[in-house]
C-alpha cells in the first residue's frame, strides 16, 4: 500500500532514510520508533534492508513498477553526517551491516569519540558482532581515547535499563 501511494505521487527512486521517513509519517502508533524518528526528523537508515521481509516486498512490487531503492544516498547522508559534526558516538546494539556502517566511516575522520556496544555475540569466533571496540580500535574506527565499553547481554533487558538510567540521571 505504501508503495504504491508513493508511486502514485511520482517517486521512482528513494532511499532507505526517506522510505524509513515515509513508513514512520504514515504510522499512527506511538510505540513505534519510525513514528518517533519521523515525527523528530530523526533520520534513520536501514543499509541491509534487502535482507529480509521488507526488502522481499519492495523486490516484488518493483518487477511491476521500476522502483529504486538508492543506498548510495544513504551512504553519502551517512558521510556527510559523520565529516560534518565535531565528535561522534555509537550505542551499537547487536552488530553486522548497520555496526559495520556505523563505525566504517568513522574510520576516515579518525575514529569514533564515543562507543557503547551492547551484545550477546561472542569475541571467540571471529565476526564482526562479536568483535569488541579494541577491534575496532586497531582498525581506526574508534579513537585510542574514546570513552567506550562493551556491555555483554541481552539488549532487550539492558537497553531499557539504560534509558531509565539516563531519565534518572537527566531529572536529578
Amino acid at each position: 500500500e505504501l508503495l504504491t501511494e508513493l508511486w502514485n505521487e511520482g517517486v521512482r527512486e528513494i532511499s532507505t532514510r526517506e522510505l524509513s521517513r515515509e513508513i514512520g509519517l504514515r504510522l499512527c502508533n506511538e510505540s513505534s520508533i519510525l513514528y518517533w524518528a519521523a515525527k523528530n526528523n530523526i533520520p534513520v537508515y536501514v543499509p541491509g534492508i534487502t535482507d529480509g521481509a521488507v526488502g522481499y516486498q519492495i523486490w516484488l512490487f518493483s518487477q511491476d513498477h521500476k522502483l529504486k531503492i538508492d543506498v548510495l544516498k544513504d551512504e553519502q547522508e551517512i558521510n556527510d553526517l559523520i565529516f560534518d559534526a565535531k565528535r561522534t558516538g555509537a550505542l551499537i546494539i547487536g552488530g553486522g551491516i548497520s555496526k559495520h556502517h556505523v563505525i566504517w566511516w568513522n574510520q576516515f575522520r579518525g575514529g569514533l569519540d564515543y562507543a557503547v556496544y551492547i551484545t550477546t555475540a561472542v569475541e571467540w569466533d571471529g565476526s564482526l558482532s562479536g568483535a569488541r571496540v579494541r577491534e575496532a580500535i586497531s582498525w581506526g574506527k574508534v579513537k585510542e581515547t574514546a570513552k567506550h565499553v562493551t556491555i555483554e547481554g541481552d539488549a532487550t533487558v539492558i537497553l531499557p535499563l539504560m534509558i531509565a538510567a539516563l531519565i534518572s540521571e537527566l531529572k536529578a
